[in-house]
């Protein structure tokens, strides 16, 4: 989850104690470590691979969803399913983040710099692999949260490559999706105030959270994010 300052946060394109099974579409299911290390890998992607070269180039790292992954908002590179696509070609997603920047054509791989302090840390040079059922479990949990916030709000949701959250902002309260992070590892959606309020609807630091399980549609989702809505104001 993001801060709760508000400030704004561009896609392209440990062992857990208690093991449990993430849903990628209707015939599979991925165990937590197999999950995590690819939603990481995917967050290094649009970290390394969108982000960071469009910010050098263009100024912006905001990126957003797109049917099968995500892409930059003005690079035209895209995590599709398991594959890094840009104009001339795609590939897919594995070897190093440099090599595969090589292979696209573009610039070496790279964070954005001097933007934020909690992004992955990954290495361009450090090899990695990407699980396909896993891959389309994150994918199918933004592709609900981009569908629920854009009936919420008129603004384009936006994926952010610090935390690799989705998320759009309304009178100064963040509404979002996460597909897990360090704090969190299991999928996520949130509302966060970016002031503090009081209630027993508030239960995480940063304001409220609902687990994926909770919210899995795009109604019992919206309808959480109407009531943070409604809560957020009732509450300041």
């Amino acid at each position: 989850m993001p801060d709760s300052s508000g400030a704004a946060h561009f896609c392209l394109l440990g062992l857990i104690p208690q093991q449990t099974t993430h849903r990628a579409g209707d015939d599979f299911e991925v165990d937590d470590i197999t999950y995590e290390d690819t939603r990481f890998a995917l967050h290094a992607a649009a970290e390394l691979l969108i982000a960071g070269p469009q910010y050098r180039r263009f100024g912006s790292i905001r990126m957003r969803i797109v049917l099968g992954g995500f892409t930059g908002m003005k690079w035209p590179v895209s995590v599709t399913g398991t594959d890094l696509v840009w104009p001339q070609g795609r590939i897919r997603l594995h070897g190093s983040y440099s090599d595969l920047a090589l292979a696209a054509g573009f610039e070496a791989a790279g964070p954005p710099e001097g933007l934020y302090s909690e992004g992955t840390g990954m290495d361009p040079e450090e090899p990695f692999t990407v699980d396909n059922a896993a891959a389309v479990s994150v994918h199918d949990w933004f592709a609900v949260g981009d569908t629920a916030l854009r009936r919420l709000a008129t603004e384009q949701p936006v994926l952010w490559p610090e935390h690799f959250d989705l998320s759009v902002a309304i009178d100064e309260v963040n509404y979002g999706v996460s597909p897990g992070d360090w704090q969190n590892p299991q999928p996520y959606a949130y509302v966060g105030p970016w002031t503090r309020r009081r209630g027993d609807f508030w239960n995480a630091p940063f304001g409220a959270k609902r687990s994926r399980s909770e919210v899995s549609t795009v109604e019992s989702l919206l309808e959480f994010f109407r009531e943070g809505r409604v809560r957020a104001a009732a509450d300041a």
